[in-house]
Order: structure tokens, then sequence, then C-alpha cells
């Protein structure tokens, strides 16, 4: 089997864990509402973009028993809907529309800047240094962090923000110091990476030199 299998079976069965809870619980208050709206499409237009532009990261064969593994791992996303619904949390509007927010701007930068990587490099590889990717060298990875605070927020625990930390710390953050240092093999990633941020966005006064080339899987 492939990593993506493990992956794409977490997200196609969010709706339904989601849902379930609900029905256990008999909440369907406004939060837990939102929250499967957010988290089941969230979880659908993943499957739809691993279908129309995969991740070529996510193609590798692993074994039975990591790709329990790796599912078992995802779950922890799963605590957030939990502690929201099985608690009876109910989030106020103006927390509703901020976790919303947030939540639409992950997915906008997430899925484009990943759209963007993928066809670049399709026709073009080599650095990516402009669009999504001007001032921020891993604009999906952004993307997906503010998913899941839009995520956290609605669940009002810290456990889900600690989750969200850990993923950064041994999921994220390793995969973007990787990735520099393959990219560092351009010479033009010296000046590029002076003038973008390595996750937030890098504001620079500086012009910074157009290529032909294109940036890596991430």
């Amino acid at each position: 089997m492939k990593i993506k299998h493990a992956i794409n079976l977490h997200k196609a069965l969010t709706f339904l864990f989601v849902l379930g809870l609900m029905v256990a619980y008999q909440n369907f208050n406004t939060g837990a509402w939102v929250y499967l709206a957010l988290h089941g499409t969230y979880g659908m237009m993943w499957l739809l973009k691993d279908r129309i532009y995969p991740d070529k990261q996510w193609e590798q064969d692993i074994s039975l028993g990591m790709g329990i593994t790796t599912f078992t791992f995802l779950g922890l996303y799963w605590i957030a809907p939990f502690i929201l619904i099985s608690s009876r949390v109910e989030p106020s509007p103006p927390l509703i529309a901020a976790a919303i927010s947030i939540n639409l701007v992950g997915v906008f930068l997430h899925y484009s800047s990943d759209a963007q990587k993928y066809y670049t490099l399709k026709y073009r590889p080599g650095l990516i240094t402009e669009g999504f990717f001007a001032r921020c060298r891993n604009t999906n990875y952004l993307g997906e962090i503010l998913i899941y605070l839009g995520f956290a927020l609605l669940a009002q625990h810290w456990l889900p923000y600690v989750i969200l930390g850990g993923f950064f710390s041994l999921v994220f953050l390793p995969n973007m110091l990787k990735k520099d240092k393959s990219l560092a093999r351009y010479p033009e990633f010296e000046e590029y990476q002076a003038n973008s941020g390595l996750f937030l966005p890098l504001a620079s006064t500086k012009p910074q030199t157009k290529t032909n080339s294109a940036n890596e899987s991430s």
C-alpha cells in the first residue's frame, strides 16, 4: 500500500466520524454542525485534490503496519470534534466567525499553493520563487496549520492546540527543513531564502531576481 491510502482513508471517514459523534451524543447544536461542515468538507476536498493534482511524497510504498500507524497518528485530529461534541461546548457567534475565517484562509493557501507547485513542476522542474512561494517557502504547510487552528478554536480546549503543535514539531518542521536542504543545491536558493520565510511570509524591500525555474514537493 501507499502512504496516501492511509491518509485518504482518514480524510474520507472524517465526515462520518463527526456525524457519528453528533448522533451518539445527540448533539446537533450550531457548533457541531459548523465543525462537521468545515472538517468534513476539508476531507472531501483533499480526496479531490489527490485525484486532480496528487502530491508525489504520498506515493511512497509502506507496509500495512506503517499504514495502520499513520492512520492512528492522524486520528489525533479527531480529538477536537470529540471534545466539542461530547462536552456540548457551544461556541459563541464571534468565535464561530473567527474559526470559519481562519479555516477558509487556510484552505485557500493550502490547496492553491499545492496546485501551483504541482503544475509548475509538471512543466518546469526546479525552484519556485513566485506566486504563493514568493515570500514563504512553505505556504501549503502554513495553510494546513490555519485549517486545524480553526478546528481547535471551535473545541475551546487546550488539547487540540497541543496536538497541532506536536504535528508541527514532529512532521511539518522536519519536512520543511529537509526541503530547504534539498533546494540548497540550486545556485539561486541563497537569494530566495533571504527573501522568503520558512513558514511565515517574509516582507522584503529587496527585489528578487526572477528565474526561469520553478519548488520541489513538500
